[in-house]
């Protein structure tokens, strides 16, 4: 597994940035699932997402896709995605608990 010093600067803060909009959108526990049902074909989830490419940027203005796609193709970063959407999504859930906010509703198991 790639530790987060094996990842270039601007890599880790495209993942930082993914996993803050994941949180954002509370989509954590869809987002961790397909990450991490996905490992085993990454390689094939990268492809497809530069097929896709010109389809997505004809609709987004997404400047770091192509980034965030050679990173997608490597498993072990997908491990490093998944560990910043947990730590963010707790992060939230004790920000919402602390200002007394209402909790998440229960999650079933």
């Amino acid at each position: 597994m790639a530790s987060p010093a094996d990842l270039e600067p601007e890599d880790r803060a495209l993942l930082e940035r993914v996993a803050a909009r994941v949180v954002e959108l509370r989509m954590e526990t869809p987002a961790v699932l397909t990450l991490e049902s996905s490992r085993p074909v990454s390689l094939l989830v990268g492809q497809a997402l530069l097929f896709f490419e010109p389809f997505v940027q004809a609709m987004f203005r997404l400047p770091d896709y192509r980034r965030f796609t050679r990173l997608v193709e490597r498993r072990d970063v997908l491990e490093i995605l998944t560990s910043l959407i947990e730590q963010r999504a707790e992060e939230a859930r004790s920000a919402r608990r602390a200002t007394g906010r209402a909790p998440d509703p229960p999650r079933k198991t």
